[in-house]
């Protein structure tokens, strides 16, 4: 008998959820770092702590309050204060830190402090002293602090316009980092010669260092006459405001100092341990739906590309599942991780991952015992309280009956109104955790 779809549902948000537990920040560093004594381990790194005079502890991202929570567990008083900078809702009552909450994915003037107030706490940094730095997704928007000559308004109007055109994250960061007094590298830089040690959570395809958060404590291999070119690339450069083209033509033309770049003397003391990954979401999710009883196969960890156009290559391996039993038989679990992208052209509301699953549910119309799912493993996704949906090949057949036109919903991007009146949102609220999205198959028996 083929399995139901409200069956295939049911697994999917199992599963889902299992992917989110494997990657709980708290536990990701309580992996990595331990305490015997005045010796702290931290991977492959060993700190002898009766050497260090003061503890510092900074960061930005939305899953750095439970981060610095298992450090303030683990270390207690021997930190002697610190600040992080966190979305709004995703804090936690910290005892020595400071928490301050910021607007994401555009920034605001919250962060602007915040991240001025990490500045001049690491300026009080000395030789014999340790930073712990924690990073994770959504740092890039929250640790803000604009270049000289360009104002908080400028970077919203920048930021805007970049989550619009349908530019990558890596793409998006390497702007960023040529905009800010604290990213690709900066932050290195203030905390300067104190030890740096960061810890980051993954929320970028292929985990490199220098784009999670935009690499406020690493190396730098981009250049201002990438951004430039990265622009006019996307045809916005005489859209975005004139400080901030300004800046940018200055630093390509070699008059403004470039980001440190490897071999700084910025780095000398400085070392970075990845904590999460979205690997390991999927590895979580695989054991779960094979638990479950499915065949289950992880196809990548790193795929980008126009939502749309990648869902409607995910649902036609459901239906060669359903006609071949390729790539595997039936009961299948086949699941991708990364990062999709979204180019704007209706004025609707929505996220990634509710437009891949409208676009892949109009290309699985009709289909039976097919299940797509598509989530935000940090609970949420674009300007909305949902972190994805789910959907399936009777999705379009509800939304008619409804006198909703799918493909005008898709049209004018307005996947959230679509999913919220089907009642097929994914909504978790704040995970406090980040490893970009995961992305979801299941084909019943």
């Amino acid at each position: 008998m083929m399995s139901s779809n409200a069956d295939l549902r049911r697994d999917a948000r199992l599963i889902f959820d299992a992917a989110l537990a494997a990657v709980d920040p708290e536990e990701a560093v309580r992996r990595f770092v331990k305490l015997t004594g005045q010796r702290l381990q931290v991977d492959r790194e060993t700190i002898d702590l009766s050497a260090v005079e003061n503890v510092w502890l900074v960061g930005a991202g939305k899953a750095v309050a439970p981060m610095a929570k298992a450090l303030e567990d683990l270390l207690g008083e021997r930190i002697a204060g610190g600040v992080l900078v966190v979305k709004d809702g995703h804090g936690l009552p910290l005892r020595r830190v400071q928490v301050r909450d910021a607007s994401h994915p555009v920034p605001d003037e919250r962060g602007v402090q915040g991240t001025l107030e990490i500045i001049e706490l690491l300026s009080r940094a000395r030789e014999r002293d340790l930073v712990i730095c924690l990073i994770s997704g959504g740092g890039s928007a929250l640790l803000i602090a604009p270049s000289e000559g360009i104002s908080l308004a400028d970077k919203q109007a920048t930021t805007r316009s970049l989550l619009a055109c349908g530019a990558t994250i890596h793409e998006i960061n390497t702007i960023r980092k040529h905009l800010s007094r604290a990213k690709g590298g900066r932050l290195a830089e203030a905390a300067y010669p104190a030890r740096c040690v960061s810890l980051i959570l993954s929320d970028v395809v292929g985990d490199d260092l220098d784009v999670i958060g935009s690499g406020p404590t690493v190396p730098d291999r981009s250049t201002y006459q990438d951004s430039v070119a990265l622009l006019r690339r996307y045809e916005i450069w005489d859209r975005i405001p004139d400080a901030v083209r300004a800046h940018l033509a200055e630093g390509a033309a070699g008059r403004i100092p470039e980001s440190p770049k490897p071999g700084a003397p910025a780095f000398e003391r400085c070392s970075q341990v990845l904590v999460g990954s979205c690997l390991r979401a999927l590895a979580a999710a695989s054991e779960k739906a094979g638990q479950l009883g499915y065949r289950t196969l992880v196809l990548s960890s790193k795929v980008e590309g126009e939502a749309r156009e990648v869902a409607k290559a995910f649902a036609a391996i459901g239906k060669e599942i359903r006609s071949s039993g390729l790539p595997l038989p039936a009961p299948a679990c086949v699941l991708i991780g990364g990062e999709t992208t979204v180019t704007l052209q209706g004025d609707g509301r929505g996220g990634r991952n509710q437009e891949f699953v409208l676009a892949g549910a109009l290309a699985l119309d009709g289909q039976d015992g097919i299940v797509l799912l598509a989530a935000g493993t940090d609970g949420t996704d674009g300007p909305t309280d949902a972190a994805g949906a789910v959907g399936d090949g009777r999705t379009c057949a509800a939304a008619r009956a409804l006198a909703l036109d799918p493909h005008a919903y898709l049209k004018r991007n307005d996947s959230y109104a679509f999913f919220k009146q089907l009642g097929d949102l994914i909504v978790t609220g704040p995970t406090r955790t980040n490893v970009m999205d995961v992305y979801m198959l299941l084909v019943g028996q």
